[in-house]
């Protein structure tokens, strides 16, 4: 691991996003799953930057958010593909190095744009960020992301004694793995997708909000749409899916860009229901252009969509206060199984808790 004191370019970040880069290898396939055969022939094999961290970096950037990004690759060539996507995307990355190496993931795609994805973590359990390399990010933070990468979690207490608003992915969370589980119940806003626990979903949202901190839980259905759950609601409120603005190429990278789609929202001060609409279009245009976050949404096409939410009146807004460092403290409507079915949500499978 090493560490560099760097110079500060920006005075705020409109988001941070902690953790979760990594570079995929793509593999056409005929149809999925895969049919019990030796071996086959396929189009031709590439190797991009991916994983979910990085979507949600390179999604704000491109929707015009000031984006930071704090995280671990390696000293190795997927780790210098990471850096230089993030340098071309107007990210300002702070990566550290890791000795384990880049995360990867082996992903088979179908033409019907669904896949299967193989996911090598490589962090050791032990692997912690020195607070000295995130506290200044976190300090000049407007809102943080959170992937759920083990080592992230043990930024919580610095968030919360900062005050900064924080969101998180839970991917395909069934509800019930622990990994999981302190990423639900103190982010502000959770997502996930209905794939893990299915018909359990309305229940599973439920116990993210009274349980936790959370002020909403968005649940990702693909072709189905998705839920929203606010703290005041009883039941999950179906939010319609967008029909894609051309064929569905690929769904990888369509619940990252729904993550960007609803901070955008958030950030002009919209509604709920409007954040969600607007991840909702962003959700459906990554799935039509192949590859990791190849044709991302600006804030152009976001802009037009009509909302029950006025955007408040621009205004400057001041960077975070400059606070000490903190000290850490030891913290549906719609009926079941209606709708679920769809693509599946970008995923990521984390290593033991």
């Amino acid at each position: 691991m090493t560490f560099q004191q760097v110079s500060e370019p920006y005075d705020a970040y409109d988001v941070l996003v902690v953790g979760g880069s990594g570079v995929d290898t793509v593999v056409p396939v005929g149809a999925l799953p895969l049919p019990a055969t030796d071996s086959a022939a396929v189009p031709p094999i590439r190797e991009e930057v991916g994983h979910t961290g990085t979507g949600v970096a390179l999604g704000c950037a491109a929707l015009g958010l000031t984006t930071g990004f704090v995280d671990f690759v390696g000293d190795d060539h997927p780790g210098s593909l990471v850096r230089t996507r993030m340098a071309a995307g107007g990210v300002d990355f702070r990566p550290l190095i890791s000795p384990q190496g880049t995360r990867r993931a082996v992903n088979l795609v179908s033409p019907d744009g669904r896949r299967t994805s193989f996911y090598d973590a490589r962090d050791p359990l032990d692997l912690r960020m020195p607070p000295e390399h995130y506290l200044p990010a976190l300090r000049r933070a407007r809102h943080v992301h959170l992937s759920i990468t083990h080592f992230a979690r043990f930024l919580y207490d610095d968030i919360e004694a900062l005050g900064v608003p924080v969101s998180t992915d839970l991917h395909d969370w069934d509800g019930l793995t622990e990994h999981h589980r302190e990423f639900a119940l103190r982010s502000d806003l959770v997502f996930l997708s209905t794939s893990g626990a299915g018909e359990r979903i309305a229940s599973v949202m439920r116990e993210i909000v009274h349980e936790g901190r959370a002020q909403a839980v968005i649940a990702t259905a693909g072709a189905g749409g998705a839920y929203l759950l606010a703290a005041d609601d009883r039941s999950p409120r179906p939010v319609p899916a967008v029909v894609p603005p051309g064929p569905v190429v690929d769904t990888h990278g369509a619940g990252d860009a729904f993550t960007c789609g609803f901070l955008y929202g958030r950030h002009l001060g919209r509604s709920l229901e409007d954040c969600a609409r607007l991840g909702a279009v962003a959700g459906a245009h990554a799935c039509t252009s192949a590859g990791s976050y190849t044709a991302l949404i600006g804030p152009d096409v976001l802009s037009a969509v009509p909302g029950t939410t006025p955007p408040p009146a621009a205004a400057p807004q001041p960077a975070p206060p400059q606070a000490a460092p903190p000290q850490p403290a030891p913290h549906p409507a719609a009926p079941p199984g209606a709708g679920l079915a769809g693509p599946p949500d970008d995923r990521v499978s984390p290593a033991e808790a």
